[in-house]
């Protein structure tokens, strides 16, 4: 024991190295996909033009505002909304012992989904701005109660979460049908968000959002350790003195606000915080405090990069991301899965 301890030191120090490493990379790939997201676009820009409009010394006002009112605040919400269903991913992956845990599996989508649905047929709310607090509290009301349907003598396990999220889900996408069904003109605005975009979205809802999701995330980060213990059972957990009670509202809690905020910035994004922690885990093992840490810059970089994507093969049109991410992540996911390379726990 004493000999083993001298010796396994110099392999933890160098693996801490090399993750914090990989995060700082991570970083300068964040930097670099906002670049590609401000730079390019379906419209042609030329690089002095796009760094003069930035700066606000003047020059084209075609080009000023299609980089100052478009680029910019898409690539502002992709960032916070896709390092919030990043980060989620990976902590609902951890609560549930779930690795297809993704923000629908508590009925976020469902529950914002429906909520849209009611700001637009019953309050006439038309613009995307006007949507966020109702997609919000929409999304948050339908995880509580996906919550306390799961609950029992000692509280939710994975397994009725999982079971209650499906059957909440299913009840609110029949609801939504309903209503769509009824009224064309709630179906035609419905669809545009359903489908997940960051397009005429105003960057002062990032704003507004921002404290709450700040809030999330750290709550998020701070439970790394106790998901660790979770991963091992519940009773090894309690043995270890883990308060399994409390870790579950924590991080409940956090889903709701980092899910609920990102899915009323940028619609109900699929495949975002199911395939990022796949990723991390292929680079950080089954830690969940790295594999949380790295969810953040991952997710932020796999949606602005899939909003950028859009722009381009589609051009002079463009692909909304929630089609490029999908795009993208099923066959990420489907490699990862097949070669077993993400370790699950």
């Amino acid at each position: 024991m004493t000999r083993a301890a001298p010796a396994a030191a110099p392999v933890l120090a160098r693996r801490r190295l090399t993750r914090t490493l990989g995060f700082v990379l991570l970083l300068v790939l964040v930097l670099v996909a906002v670049g590609a997201s401000l730079f390019l676009g379906s419209r042609s820009i030329d690089l002095a033009a796009v760094v003069d409009a930035l700066a606000g010394r003047g020059g084209d006002a075609v080009e000023q505002m299609v980089v100052l009112d478009l680029r910019v605040p898409r690539t502002v919400i992709g960032l916070v909304a896709g390092a919030a269903l990043g980060l989620a991913g990976a902590l609902m992956q951890g609560l549930t012992r779930n690795p297809l845990a993704d923000p629908g599996l508590l009925g976020v989508n469902a529950g914002a989904s429906l909520a849209v649905v009611v700001a637009i047929s019953a309050f006439g709310v038309t613009a995307p701005s006007g949507y966020i607090w109702f997609a919000f509290a929409g999304a948050a009301i339908a995880a509580v109660l996906v919550y306390l349907v799961a609950s029992g003598r000692n509280g939710p396990t994975p397994l009725s979460l999982t079971l209650a999220g499906a059957a909440v889900t299913a009840i609110l996408t029949s609801l939504i049908t309903l209503v769509l069904l009824r009224d064309l003109d709630t179906l035609g605005q419905y669809r545009f968000w359903s489908v997940g975009s960051l397009v005429a979205r105003d960057v002062g809802t990032a704003g507004t959002l921002a404290p709450f999701l700040a809030v999330g995330a750290v709550v998020a980060l701070l439970l790394g350790r106790s998901l660790n213990g979770l991963a091992l059972g519940d009773d090894v957990a309690r043995g270890l003195g883990q308060r399994v009670g409390l870790t579950r509202v924590l991080a409940g809690a956090a889903i709701i606000v980092l899910c609920g905020g990102a899915t009323a910035l940028a619609g109900p994004l699929v495949f975002v915080g199911l395939v990022v922690p796949h990723v991390a885990r292929r680079f950080v093992g089954a830690d969940y405090r790295w594999i949380l840490l790295y969810s953040l810059p991952l997710g932020a970089i796999l949606l602005v990069l899939a909003d950028t994507v859009g722009r381009l093969i589609a051009a002079p049109s463009e692909l909304e991301a929630g089609i490029v991410v999908a795009i993208i992540g099923a066959p990420v996911l489907i490699v990862l899965v097949r070669r077993n390379r993400a370790v699950i726990r």
